[in-house]
């Protein structure tokens, strides 16, 4: 069943995963979702009774196996799902605690890259505002 905030849109959460490079800034996690076949932040569906930074770990664990702790908050994005139902997605920079990736059937790949690099892989616009709050860190 779908999760509803105050405004009647679908709520969903997600994180840009980051990580440190010595001497070259800051890297961050892009997925491909073989059924879209788009490269994205990790994200998904709030789950009745579930908050939404819980949702967003919860999440990010499914799709890249990586264990993350929160860091701060990030823009949230705002659409129409492929339904045309509206849709708010919240998220946070988040670091790896542990973990690996395995390819499954929803990520069947995933790319540690610069946040420029992540802007012109990002299959939509709408993500881009959220690594440009991390280009601070880089």
């Amino acid at each position: 069943m779908a999760v509803l905030n105050d405004r009647g849109e679908l709520r969903a959460a997600g994180g840009a995963v980051v990580r440190d490079v010595d001497g070259r800034g800051v890297e961050v996690l892009l997925v491909h979702r073989p059924k879209y076949d788009d490269w994205t932040l990790p994200k998904g569906k709030v789950d009745e009774g579930e908050s939404d930074d819980d949702c967003a770990l919860r999440e990010v664990l499914e799709e890249t196996g990586f264990r993350c702790r929160l860091l701060r908050e990030l823009p949230a994005t705002r659409y129409a799902d492929r339904f045309g139902r509206p849709k708010v997605v919240r998220y946070w920079e988040m670091q790896v605690i542990d973990g690996s990736f395995e390819a499954h059937d929803e990520v069947d790949e995933l790319r540690w890259v610069s946040p420029r690099d992540a802007i012109s892989m990002l299959s939509y616009e709408r993500d881009a505002s959220v690594i440009e709050a991390l280009e601070g860190r880089s």
